[in-house]
């Protein structure tokens, strides 16, 4: 099928929006010149595209009614299987519905990708099912997950298992919420200022953010290419780390990807123990504005059980990780904004596997613009502004303030083999109505950030680890550790978790 052509008309008006006048005279010439590169485009559409081949038959897609949804967590569900054996053989998945699983609709929280069924698995898709798994649905998550918490999907808020009426937590949202109710073993989500351990957090389970890039993000719906990451979400650390021993490694389409180090090794390091490991309580992580005095006591409480347990804890300082959530919003603001407005999700000027079809239909929120949650109009709205106003300054200097935070936490760890804090400074609060007022809409999206999104900006790897249970809400632990030090986390988690149950503490 031939490309359509411009008129004179339309060739007038996208030069004029660049700034170039051109008269009629030479918007004909233009229109003759142009010819030959639109026949050259119209060679393209012919040859087929080069996508991965969906291996694993797909079965059971529905969307499932209120009985099979208690918490509003299920997008769709499916029962696609793996292969017969495999590390996780018999184990089922829920997978992020920002994420692309062949034959099944895709939303990524939002009416405006309506009708959109990609023909291509993630990678971590068919990682999962080349280990044995079973793909169980998609999960809710939040609008273009642009929300800390877990109301502003447009099927509906997800309510905690925990208590109804009350946060899963965002934007990996339905991931947490389906394995605290133990409906799945296993879930992939994606973090960019939090959204693993944010859930996982006011959930109860655990969340591994893994270091930028181990964790390939082919196939999956970006926000910033800085930012994104997915990572496991699941009820114990040992299926944590087995899971990240499935999805870690290069795959060669993301160029989020460097070559670590190491990868692997996660299970293996579970039996090592915490003892003579070095703990560095970070100071800047407590008393942040809104934190509830109840968090701040179970987290340093559970520093008790490390010492106990044979690792040297003891208090560090570093201020700059308060202004972490500052250099975190001009990346997520501006970035977020151009990718939404002129990169239609993926942007551009990078190799790898673009998703075509996400591609188109996600172009389509333009026609939709009011549809759009305020979390994504108003984060859009100040991106928009300041990208104009000061031509991308503040973005840029973000980036490089980027650059000093990871040498800053980096410091710290030569000292320490790990940072603890909380993971959030407040336990799940109670969902805002649906016509609640703009303050408390937001809030409810942005108010517990402060300790997890400047790990986005840094890359390190960060865990939600649940340490307490107070009033029926869990309180998350973070462990956050060197880059491609995620066998370190595990081994603490692991003792942590072996050590006493959370919901007794």
């Amino acid at each position: 099928m031939a490309i359509l052509r411009p008129g004179n008309e339309q060739i007038g008006e996208i030069a004029a929006s660049l700034g170039i006048t051109l008269s009629p005279s030479q918007i004909e010439d233009y229109q003759v010149a142009l010819q030959g590169n639109f026949d050259a485009y119209d060679q393209l559409e012919a040859l087929p595209d080069f996508i991965p081949e969906v291996r694993y038959p797909r079965q059971g897609v529905h969307l499932p009614g209120a009985e099979e949804n208690r918490y509003g967590a299920w997008q769709c569900k499916s029962q696609i299987r793996g292969r017969s054996d495999g590390p996780l053989a018999g184990r089922s998945v829920a997978i992020k519905d920002n994420i692309a699983v062949a034959g099944l609709p895709m939303l990524n929280g939002s009416f405006t990708l309506d009708g959109y069924v990609p023909d291509v698995d993630a990678t971590v898709v068919t990682r999962l099912l080349d280990a044995g798994a079973t793909i169980a649905g998609k999960a809710v998550c939040e609008a273009l997950c642009f929300s800390g918490g877990s109301h502003t999907a447009a099927s509906g808020p997800v309510h905690n298992p925990h208590r109804h009426g009350y946060s899963a937590g965002g934007s990996s949202s339905g991931c947490a919420a389906l394995v605290a109710a133990g409906e799945v073993d296993l879930a992939v989500g994606s973090d960019q200022g939090g959204s693993v351990r944010i859930p996982a957090s006011f959930c109860g389970v655990y969340g591994m953010k893994p270091t930028y890039g181990l964790i390939p993000y082919t196939g999956a719906m970006p926000i910033e290419t800085t930012l994104d990451h997915l990572g496991p979400i699941t009820a114990g650390v040992r299926d944590n780390a087995l899971m990240l021993e499935v999805l870690a490694g290069a795959d060669g389409l993301d160029p989020r990807q460097s070559t670590p180090t190491k990868v692997g090794g996660y299970v293996e390091a579970l039996s090592r123990g915490v003892a003579g490991m070095r703990i560095g309580i970070l100071k800047e992580g407590f008393g942040l504005a809104n934190a509830e005095v109840v968090v701040d006591q179970a987290v340093l409480e559970a520093c008790g059980t490390f010492r106990a347990l044979g690792a040297s804890v003891e208090e560090v300082s570093l201020p700059m990780h308060t202004m972490g959530a500052v250099i975190w919003l001009a990346i997520a603001a501006e970035g977020a904004t151009q990718q939404m407005m002129k990169g239609n999700s993926h942007g551009f000027n990078w190799r790898g596997l673009y998703l075509t079809d996400m591609m188109e239909h996600h172009a389509r929120w333009w026609g939709q613009a009011d549809s759009l949650p305020d979390t994504v109009k108003t984060t859009m709205i100040l991106g928009e502004y300041l990208s104009r106003q000061y031509q991308g300054r503040y973005y840029g200097k973000a980036q490089n303030l980027a650059r000093q935070l990871r040498l800053a936490y980096d410091g710290l760890l030569e000292h320490f083999d790990l940072l603890l804090m909380p993971t959030l400074p407040i336990r799940s609060t109670p969902l805002p109505n649906a016509d609640a007022a703009l303050p408390d809409f937001l809030g409810r999206a942005f108010e517990m950030l402060g300790n997890t999104c400047g790990f986005d900006v840094s890359g390190h790897p960060a865990m939600s680890i649940p340490c307490a249970m107070r009033d029926g809400l869990p309180i998350g632990l973070q462990l956050v550790g060197k880059y491609f030090g995620e066998a370190d986390i595990y081994r603490a988690a692991h003792a942590f978790e072996q050590a006493a149950d959370w919901r007794s503490r």
